[in-house]
């Protein structure tokens, strides 16, 4: 059958195309992708081309299809899957395959299996790896979300403390602790915040840091310090550029102790090295961001990595235990993903916004891969719903959900663009 997808054949070279899939084999399934969440890491693979770890060195003849934070329906299922997956169920799938040590993975390795198209093939080692997973959400968006949501919630469960009676560690972030989100009020900060204020282990104060006015108000009305109240936890949103010394000022927030954990969320040396002075006896401090360049570094108090148990570490990706948690707690309301969500598109818009994210403003880029629409701001819905009726149903559903995208604006763009689920 035909496909449209987003290929890469090589550096800043991505191309929307309809091509023939292949008859699937006896050991691949084929699926429907309904939506398809744009990543920074896929800009990075763009800007690499080639020179990117997990892309393959024959792109320029055989382009692999981007994108890897989807969701679908299964369409047809070889036969020795079809005893666990049927046609018609929704699917979510962790892309972390590490399959028999390859770096493999969709959306940066395959000719025929990525997010970014209408439909794809999936391989059977994703299968053998437990990484396709039955979805019973109520939305696809969801779905594509818990990808990165399980980034964040493995960085969570990454984080580790010790103890001076022995050499146990005791995994995840400090309970009751103090933690920190520097540069936290982006997409992947505010899933982090989500995250953060409903966890078992909860802390009893996250600070997220931002230098941008505009960003904190957006992160204050998506996730309102009450609604960490609610849960116990004491939320405080803090522009470091208006600090005299940011680090004085963000220790005198904890009573001078310091972060039992800190979360670095930009790639930038100036934060990561604030992050390391932040630290609390025993603090565990995640270089969450990926940088691009391979040689950045950093200057760390290695001092305090002896003396006062510092742990620097960082974490990427989850684990499939970590992708059934986010869709676990999306499908309960207990996190929000849409939080992460600024902009809306169809599979169109994906080439053009991925080459160009930085330079986009706002959080998340959600497409869906079945129909044609600009990539749209959610913020923008109000102007443009004067003029169209689309998208004053648009702006009327997400205003009464704090501005945030939902199941029934979803529901929406299906309907408006005939789209079978």
């Amino acid at each position: 059958m035909k496909t449209r997808a987003v290929r890469m054949y090589g550096t800043r070279d991505l191309r929307l195309e309809e091509f023939e899939l292949p008859e699937i084999r006896e050991d691949e399934i084929l699926v429907k992708v309904m939506s398809d969440s744009i990543c920074m890491s896929t800009y990075k693979l763009a800007e690499q081309g080639k020179k990117h770890k997990r892309a393959p060195q024959n792109i320029d003849t055989n382009p692999v299809i981007i994108g890897h934070e989807f969701a679908g329906v299964i369409v047809e299922v070889g036969e020795k899957w079809k005893d666990q997956f049927k046609p018609g169920m929704k699917f979510a799938q962790q892309p972390a395959l590490n399959y028999k040590g390859s770096l493999a993975s969709p959306g940066y390795s395959y000719e025929f299996f990525g997010g970014a198209c209408t439909y794809c093939i999936i391989p059977h080692e994703v299968m053998e790896l437990g990484c396709l997973m039955p979805y019973e959400g109520d939305s696809f968006f969801e779905a594509s979300l818990g990808e990165p949501m399980s980034c964040i919630i493995g960085g969570y469960h990454g984080n580790y403390h010790t103890n001076k009676r022995n050499h146990d560690l005791s995994v995840g972030t400090k309970p009751d602790g103090d933690i920190i989100i520097l540069g936290g009020c982006g997409p992947m900060g505010l899933g982090a915040v989500s995250y953060g204020i409903q966890i078992e282990n909860r802390p009893k104060r996250i600070v997220v840091t931002d230098i941008d006015d505009a960003k904190i108000e957006r992160a204050r009305e998506v996730i309102p310090e009450g609604k960490a109240a609610e849960n116990g936890v004491e939320l405080l949103y803090v522009n470091t550029a208006k600090m005299e010394d940011p680090v004085e000022g963000l220790r005198a927030i904890t009573g001078g102790k310091g972060y039992d954990d800190v979360f670095v969320y930009i790639p930038n040396r100036k934060v990561a090295e604030m992050g390391d002075q932040l630290l609390a006896f025993d603090g565990c401090m995640n270089f969450f961001a990926g940088p691009t360049d391979n040689q950045f570094k950093g200057e760390i108090n290695l001092y305090n990595v002896h003396y006062t148990s510092a742990h620097i570490m960082g974490t990427t990706g989850g684990n499939n235990d970590d992708l059934i948690e986010a869709n676990d707690l999306a499908a309960k309301g207990k996190i929000e993903p849409a939080v992460m969500v600024t902009h809306v598109g169809g599979i169109d818009s994906i080439a053009d916004a991925t080459l160009n994210l930085p330079k986009i403003p706002g959080g998340k880029k959600l497409t869906y891969t079945q129909f044609d629409m600009p990539l749209t701001a959610i913020e923008d819905f109000g102007k443009l719903g004067e003029s169209d009726p689309l998208f004053q149903k648009l702006d009327e559903v997400c205003k009464k959900n704090r501005g945030l995208w939902s199941a029934e604006a979803e529901q929406i763009l299906f309907e408006h663009f005939g789209v079978e689920q």
